[in-house]
């Protein structure tokens, strides 16, 4: 049949099975709003900004596993998009963004709204397209839609020239099926490399797994625990594989790097053999590259080639999907004893198990542990989603909130975007409506995307926010108190009232200022109806601890309180890394 451009991009999200679109119109895209309306059954949330959009987007692709879409016109549009594209890219999550051109006769010209947003994005993106002409537009959306679901999941940018949305063309689904020789998402590593990686493994003595977001990604949970337990072999989570495996297993240690676990890293070092499993060996989880694990052998399973031996050198590579390798690998793991290595780490824990919420004095005072901590007490059996922002509470909800299942932690891992969580808790809602839904987030990074606020009035949805509000940049505030002697430069931050503003909004606010309010408001914000913003003035120079200083050695932590324990078989001690005078 014979379409406009515009309609085709519709009929092409409808048959990707797209139900949900989060966009902002604008003219270079508006011939694509136009023919929306023929489309009802596709239904577009209007965003306040268009990196809100992609944010939303984002979200709810975490939360589904599906591909997000976002929608935006040209120039600036577009180039609002760039932040939360740059966000799904480091983080591996699937999105199609579709913007609008000038008209392609215009391009080159610096026409109004004219930016060339493939350029902008090139870096960020896992692909991106720009199409010219109406009969391009079916075949390269499908492409678009392939590339950001297959292998390593990424975004994928297609921007459309006004006019290649107006004129029109035949419309062919199965003819723009599509065909890419050069791709080679469907990578499977050799049979003797399977053979190298389970010598590895059967002999270990000390082996750990390091568990990734890929994990999740691959929905191999079950693999992974299956041979976590045959093997008895501990699991060390990343900031993004957490949910991968229950918080509550015997063999979750809990999470590694920079703000992880002092006998996660501790064990890391001490290890014989690291398996590890969709994670790229971030610089937050390795610290000094010179000194990681250097006793250890290492087997990556990975599906990205250029993540293998980009940061740490490995001994085994099993490339390809992770679901498809542990099935491979799996029956020829041996069940091995290794209850020496487990009680060890065990009892490395210490003291120090019990975390230092429980040594925090209730004495009036409101600490972000113990609001993060009730409210995963009050909302564990219903296992809610968690959308956090980034910075000192991100790390307090991954060491107090447990998370016994796959995509109930959504954050922004490798980019660190500040404005996150709102806008993509907004999309986790529509990708899992009937989830309770709760973003935690600082009083910093809400304010740069609270306009969402009002997309939240807008499409009638309920989410529960709970704002740390310590009236700093917190994060950068106790890299100031450890590393710059107290100099507080442009961190103390002015906030409005979050309660009135809530308000002003339409909604409910609730303002907590002691640790015995915290139950009260929870609960208060779970009963009620729509969505709740809830103020929480927690004490303003507390610090995340344990935490491994950039570039110092992964067991050199600085932490609160220094726990006593015995060291690990073939210890060869416990580094202390000394703060700064």
């Amino acid at each position: 049949m014979k379409l406009t451009g515009a309609e085709i991009v519709w009929e092409v999200l409808r048959r990707e099975g797209v139900k949900t679109v989060f966009g902002y119109p604008g003219g270079a895209i508006l011939p694509t709003y136009d023919a929306m309306t023929k489309y009802p059954d596709i239904h577009h949330v209007l965003v306040r900004h268009e990196q809100g959009g992609t944010h939303m987007a984002d979200g709810f692709a975490r939360a589904s596993g599906e591909v997000g879409v976002a929608i935006a016109t040209s120039g600036p549009g577009a180039t609002n998009m760039v932040t939360g594209i740059a966000t799904a890219m480091m983080d591996s999550s699937p999105m199609v963004c579709i913007t609008g051109q000038v008209g392609s006769k215009a391009i080159g010209t610096d026409a109004f709204q004219e930016t060339d947003v493939t350029g902008v994005t090139l870096p960020v993106t896992k692909h991106n397209y720009l199409v010219t002409r109406a009969d391009e537009i079916a075949r390269t959306l499908r492409e678009a839609f392939y590339i950001a679901r297959s292998g390593r999941p990424g975004p994928v940018l297609v921007d459309i020239t006004k006019d290649a949305q107006q004129s029109t063309a035949e419309y062919d689904w199965d003819a723009a099926t599509p065909s890419l020789p050069g791709y080679r998402p469907d990578l499977h590593a050799l049979p003797d490399e399977f053979e190298r990686a389970l010598d590895l493994i059967n002999s270990a003595k000390r082996p750990l797994i390091l568990a990734g977001q890929g994990i999740i990604r691959s929905n191999s949970s079950n693999l992974v625990l299956q041979i976590a337990e045959k093997a008895q072999i501990p699991v060390a989570m990343t900031l993004l594989g957490i949910g991968a495996i229950p918080a509550g297993h015997p063999l979750n240690l809990g999470m590694m790097g920079m703000h992880g676990e002092a006998w996660v890293n501790q064990a890391i070092q001490r290890a014989d053999l690291l398996l590890a499993f969709g994670m790229r060996f971030d610089d937050r989880v390795t610290g000094n590259l010179k000194t990681y694990a250097q006793n250890a052998k290492k087997i990556h399973c990975e599906i990205d080639p250029s993540e293998v031996n980009k940061n740490v050198r490995v001994d085994v590579a099993l490339i390809g999907d992770l679901n498809a390798t542990l099935e491979e690998i799996g029956p020829g793991i041996k069940a091995v004893d290794r209850s020496e290595w487990v009680n060890a780490i065990n009892e490395l824990k210490g003291d120090a198990a019990v975390r230092d919420i429980q040594s925090l004095p209730d004495s009036g005072n409101l600490y972000a542990a113990h609001v993060i901590n009730d409210i995963w007490r009050i909302t564990k059996d219903v296992d809610p989603i968690v959308v956090t922002d980034v910075g000192q509470h991100q790390m307090w909800e991954a060491q107090y909130f447990r998370h016994e299942r796959p995509r109930t932690l959504i954050t922004s891992g490798g980019l660190g975007t500040m404005g996150f969580a709102l806008p993509a808790a907004i999309g986790a809602k529509f990708a899992r409506p009937e989830r309770e839904i709760w973003v935690v987030a600082g009083d910093g990074g809400f304010q740069m995307t609270l306009a969402e606020l009002a997309t939240i009035v807008q499409e009638k949805i309920k989410v529960n926010i709970a704002i740390i509000n310590n009236s700093y940049l917190g994060m950068v505030r106790q890299w100031q108190e450890f590393f710059y002697d107290k100099r507080y430069a442009a961190t103390p931050m002015v906030s409005p009232d979050f309660v009135k503003l809530a308000d002003a909004y339409g909604l409910l606010g609730l303002r907590v200022t002691e640790r015995g309010q915290v139950a009260d408001a929870v609960n208060r914000a779970r009963a009620h109806d729509g969505t709740v913003v809830i103020d929480f003035r927690v004490q303003k120079e507390d610090a995340v601890f344990p935490m491994v200083p950039a570039g110092a050695d992964l067991d050199n932590m600085i932490r609160r309180p220094k726990p006593v324990a015995p060291a690990l078989p073939e210890s060869e001690g416990d580094g202390e890394w000394e703060m700064p005078k």
